[in-house]
């Protein structure tokens, strides 16, 4: 595939996926609101950098976008100079910003008063995952339009799966969130309670990674954890905004979180530790601090 591509948003992944769609033969131009990260992408990765959101959309088959919040998002979708200004009619927005249901069926609506086709897309897998082309996306929209963008999915995800109509994809998103949350406090809880019992843990990992207990945390966490190192992925912060999320729609929709609401409680704590930036594998520098055989 070669296509005309515009990339928004050049983060800890929106900076490897915009270059792994060059490596697999697209013409990318990039935009990011610190002018200075677009530069360093041209760099290392060749094709253009455009001022604004606009000027990168204007000739582009699709539009990819990855920033921080719906905020964000609408900034570069519907604001001054933003890309929905500029993209021409049968063009493909894809979002892979984690960010609410709400936001991502907005934004479907205008893109279909547009002619545009929008796909929600948030991706799971980490730096490591998009640094790889491993990532994980789950879509929403339609599925011609979907259909149409695996090809730059493909370069760099290995698994991508249409969920539903716009909003899907978020939704899908959220279910993740949720289910890391409480396997990570799950982890951090174990090996704190290993440790406060003198066992040897990397001894018994290798004992219950073998059974139900297993997990993608447990298999590339737990050793960092029990060396209370957290510079090894997504934030604190960020995960606190994605929670935020997940608590609204639940709100909503009339789910119960009482997990995910506590474990949202226990971030904010390491927050307040300075670990904002720490990855959310953190959550045991809590029980640390707090000492050994502490309920809680």
């Amino acid at each position: 595939m070669c296509a005309q591509i515009a990339f928004i948003g050049l983060g800890v992944m929106g900076f490897p996926m915009a270059g792994h769609l060059v490596r697999a033969g697209n013409k990318v131009t990039v935009y990011n609101r610190t002018p200075e990260k677009a530069a360093r992408w041209v760099g290392v990765y060749g094709g253009d950098s455009a001022p604004t959101p606009a000027r990168a959309a204007r000739d582009a088959e699709f539009v990819v976008a990855c920033v921080g919040n719906d905020d964000d998002l609408r900034a570069v979708t519907l604001g001054t100079d933003g890309a929905f200004d500029t993209m021409k009619q049968g063009s493909c927005f894809i979002d892979h910003t984690t960010c609410s249901a709400t936001v991502a069926r907005e934004l479907g609506a205008v893109a279909q008063n547009k002619g545009i086709d929008f796909i929600d897309a948030p991706v799971s897998g980490g730096q490591a995952g998009a640094e790889n082309g491993m990532l994980t996306v789950m879509a929403g929209g339609e599925a011609d339009a979907f259909q149409r963008a695996i090809p730059l999915f493909e370069s760099y995800a290995k698994t991508y799966r249409l969920m539903g109509a716009a909003g899907a994809g978020q939704l899908t998103k959220m279910v993740n969130q949720i289910c890391i949350a409480g396997l990570l406090q799950g982890l951090a809880e174990g090996l704190h309670f290993g440790r406060a019992a003198g066992l040897d843990l990397d001894a018994v990992i290798s004992v219950i990674s073998k059974g139900a207990a297993q997990s993608w945390q447990m298999e590339n966490r737990h050793e960092t954890m029990a060396l209370n190192q957290f510079d090894f992925g997504f934030a604190v912060d960020w995960m606190r905004k994605d929670l935020a999320i997940c608590l609204r729609e639940a709100r909503e929709n009339g789910a119960q979180l009482p997990v995910a609401a506590l474990v949202d409680q226990f971030y904010a704590q390491v927050q307040a530790m300075g670990g904002g930036r720490w990855d959310t594998s953190s959550l045991i520098a809590r029980l640390e601090s707090k000492g050994s055989g502490e309920q809680e």
